[in-house]
């Protein structure tokens, strides 16, 4: 899947506030940082900031392989990630494609472990909410997609690039 650029949500009219955008409460600790803000400024603090990593292409290389007999197996993955001006294609085994990319930001020397992950429901779209850490600091991040495992990757690449900015 190549990772098309986010798209800011249609359900209700700009300005509104994001804790009015979901069903549920936002997640403890964003939400007081965030609950009065509009979407287009969550998405503008925690979501796109700049920063060295871009993540291309991303695909689940062995989709169609059969199930195991023997339970869950780790699957395999192939990214396209861009830090700064170089651009490298990474691989990984995972339970899970966020841990995949966790993994293949690790082989970059970028340490990220997930504190808290949340997933809200807006119409047809997913908000993932992410608190990570390298270690010495810790963010939070915000991706948002049509599709749930994008936006969760959307999320770990945003964390990642604020902790970077730190």
């Amino acid at each position: 899947m190549t990772l098309p650029t986010t798209t800011a949500p249609q359900r209700s009219s700009i300005g509104t506030r994001i804790c009015d955008r979901f069903d549920a409460p936002l997640p403890r600790g964003i939400r007081e940082e965030a609950n009065e803000m509009s979407w287009e400024s969550v998405i503008a603090e925690y979501g796109h900031c700049a920063g060295p990593l871009r993540l291309g292409h991303w695909e689940c290389t062995d989709v169609h392989r059969p199930a195991s007999r023997l339970g869950p197996q780790a699957r395999h993955y192939q990214a396209t990630i861009a830090m700064g001006d170089r651009i490298t294609t990474s691989t990984a085994a995972a339970a899970g494609p966020v841990a995949a990319l966790t993994e293949m930001l690790h082989n970059h020397g970028i340490a990220l472990e997930m504190l808290r992950f949340h997933q809200l429901h807006s119409g047809e779209h997913t908000a993932t909410f992410i608190r990570g850490t390298d270690g010495i600091r810790a963010q939070w991040a915000v991706g948002w997609s049509d599709d749930s495992t994008l936006s969760a990757l959307r999320a770990v690449i945003a964390c990642a690039n604020r902790l970077c900015a730190d």
